[in-house]
């Protein structure tokens, strides 16, 4: 049952989503939308961090870290933002039409480390150099219907 309020709502968080995307991948300023998620990494105990020598400019892979006493979950979906002029923007997508994510729930209990690999080069290109971060939903799972969701990010340089 929890399986399936998860896919629900991760559906739902790719329909409200769907229309970040552009066509275009130049930075040009304030022609990209800014972020959507201004609070993020408080959830307190858990991390997610880029793996040291997985970087390139069409993927990583990152490293979560659960040290809390807390049942969370995350999935497939990810965001890409770069910082232009102090300020973080979305990447725009390179997909025309509607996109979107597999719904599966992936299980971080307390004390756990796992890692997770994206290539987002058919979804975004391959990146240009500058500052960017990798953002993630992650949900603090009690039951189903019992969620906090929180965003984590992880913050890489494409040279």
């Amino acid at each position: 049952m929890k399986y399936i309020y998860l896919l629900f709502c991760m559906a739902l968080s790719l329909i409200l989503l769907s229309g970040c995307g552009s066509s275009s991948n130049s930075s040009k300023g304030t022609d990209w939308e800014p972020t959507i998620n201004e609070t993020v990494n408080n959830l307190n105990g858990v991390t997610m961090l880029v793996k040291q020598g997985t970087v390139s400019s069409s993927g990583l892979t990152v490293i979560f870290e659960n040290n809390s006493d807390k049942q969370c979950i995350y999935g497939e979906y990810y965001m890409l933002e770069k910082e232009i002029e102090s300020r973080w923007y979305q990447v725009p997508v390179i997909v025309d039409g509607n996109h979107g994510f597999p719904d599966i729930g992936y299980d971080l209990v307390p004390s756990d480390v796992k890692e997770w690999t994206v290539d987002w080069g058919g979804f975004y290109g391959n990146l240009d150099s500058g500052k960017y971060r990798i953002v993630k939903d992650i949900l603090d799972f009690r039951k189903p219907g019992d969620y906090d969701k929180y965003y984590v990010t992880a913050e890489f340089t494409i040279d």
